[in-house]
């Protein structure tokens, strides 16, 4: 286990690999540490520091498995994410306390993250008794036309750590209920909130080499998988530079490749908005989960005959906003997840300064009391922001939030739609017209009237335009994740036992 640091807490949790049914050590018996990003004293656990050599044994058991899980009738592999759903609701509580330890959630996030999980297992395993496909009417006599959903093969799936259980189970579930077999290789820094998911469907019943697990780091464990041969397909949720990369690597192999890389997401608050409403949306959507979710609220385009009164109340309500450990029942904001990405979001705080932003709010680490041994950054917020500073155009994934100014709704949507991303926006008017505009016209793939820029439901589709994703979207719904994790069969039946020529006008007699 090697030596410890003085004042550093014991192991609390170990997971190992988990390839055709057994949990194993990795080949070379290395292992990683992962410590609470609140109190970097804690180990949180330790998990293996996998190479090509797992990522190939993992693989070659999800290839052997694949045959008899395809051929397992939808509804009986249904039945298997039923009882992992029932699993995972009774443990809905440990599994919110370990990821709110290893990923820095306040409890309620932690609890949802949870939650969501448990609403995608079920959502999908209710799709065992659907998976529908379509049937036409043929142009010919005697002959049906059809579609069908099947499976694609193995899927390597590579998961980020801002929702360490819920965007496991947004991959996991459809994959399995296709009829796919599966590698996950979760984020470096929260490999145990992915471990406990997948021990939860394997206790629900999922046969040997159906679902395995591949802890470590990317270029070790991440792009063998990506690469590896036998492979079919990869779904990818983290950064853009990280997943354009994976994108080429992919290509070059002929995979089936979908990606989700995040967003620069607007909030647009017109002169008429209840101001009240605007505010705690902007508050939740720009430091909720310390501002690390690609749907994230990090820009706001606020109409300049409210923008006084708007920021006023925006910082009064940052500055009351209550950090600390994950696990008090009194925090409203945690850390960030790592020593790494605190020093990204410094950074960028920098950069602001730099560029002439005016630094309204916080804009500094936060070390005081219970949070002197975490990655804590107060609520920062930047005024005088223009569309082009890189504040506004970069993805920041941290507690900052950039106002910018605008004079009407045609000027704010296009400063929302000016960045690489179109993932989320939202709007807050009370102008049934104005609201019918920034519908149709904001480039994202999800938009919210009247609320913030997070609370997608799994029931729909999950995904946005331009550098924010490629391929299928993510989640439920027409559009969703069934039409990454399948692919199309037609089936044409002629049961007039004579030749027919589809499109061929029969000479006349």
């Amino acid at each position: 286990m090697g030596r410890m640091t003085t004042g550093v807490r014991a192991v609390m949790e170990a997971v190992q690999n988990l390839i055709n049914g057994r949990w194993v050590a990795a080949e070379s018996g290395n292992t990683f540490e992962i410590r609470n990003p609140a109190d970097r004293n804690e180990i949180v656990g330790r998990a293996p520091d996998s190479s090509a050599a797992d990522v190939d044994a993992a693989v070659r058991a999800a290839r052997a498995a694949f045959p008899a899980w395809a051929a397992t009738p939808a509804p009986k592999r249904g039945e298997i994410l039923y009882r992992a759903a029932e699993l995972l609701v009774r443990h809905k509580t440990r599994l919110g306390v370990l990821v709110a330890r290893e990923m820095g959630k306040v409890m309620p996030e932690a609890l949802g993250d949870v939650q969501e999980a448990i609403d995608m297992t079920y959502y999908m395993a209710s799709e065992g008794r659907r998976l529908s496909g379509e049937t036409v009417p043929s142009e010919l006599p005697n002959k049906d036309a059809k579609s069908i959903r099947v499976p694609i093969g193995v899927f390597g799936l590579i998961t980020p750590w801002n929702f360490p259980i819920a965007i496991p189970s947004w991959k996991i579930t459809p994959a399995l209920i296709a009829g796919n077999t599966v590698v996950l290789k979760p984020a470096e820094e929260a490999p145990i909130c992915a471990a406990q998911f997948v021990a939860v469907l394997q206790e629900a019943g999922l046969p040997p080499g159906v679902l395995n697990l591949v802890c470590g780091f990317g270029a070790q464990a991440g792009e063998p998988l990506v690469c590896h041969p036998e492979v079919d397909a990869v779904s990818f949720t983290g950064s853009y530079a990280v997943g354009a990369h994976l994108a080429i690597l992919a290509a070059e192999r002929h995979k089936h490749f979908a990606m989700e890389t995040g967003g620069k997401n607007p909030i647009i608050v017109m002169d008429d908005a209840d101001l009240d409403l605007a505010v705690s949306g902007a508050l939740w959507g720009g430091f909720g989960t310390s501002g690390q979710r690609c749907t994230a609220a990090s820009r706001l385009i606020v109409h300049e005959a409210i923008h006084d009164r708007f920021v006023a109340r925006l910082i009064g309500g940052a500055r009351r906003l209550k950090l600390g450990n994950a696990q008090d029942p009194a925090s409203e904001i945690g850390p960030v997840v790592s020593a790494a990405q605190y020093q990204k979001v410094l950074d960028y705080i920098e950069i602001g300064r730099r560029e002439g932003a005016t630094l309204a709010c916080g804009g500094a680490g936060y070390q005081e009391g219970a949070c002197a041994d975490g990655y804590f950054i107060s609520p920062t917020i930047f005024t005088d922001v223009q569309p082009t500073m890189r504040i506004a155009q970069e993805e920041i994934f941290g507690p900052v939030v950039c106002i910018l100014k605008t004079s009407n709704l045609s000027e704010a949507i296009r400063m929302a739609n000016d960045t690489a991303f179109g993932l989320s926006a939202a709007i807050y008017t009370q102008n049934a017209n104005a609201a019918a505009i920034a519908e149709r016209d904001l480039d994202a793939g999800l938009v919210y009237i009247n609320a913030s820029t997070i609370g997608a439901e799994i029931q729909m589709p999950f995904g946005g335009t331009r550098r924010t994703g490629l391929g299928p979207r993510e989640a439920g719904g027409r559009g969703g994740a069934l039409d990454l994790y399948t692919k199309w069969k037609v089936i044409y039946r002629d049961f007039s036992g004579q030749l027919q020529k589809a499109q061929i006008t029969p000479p006349t007699a």
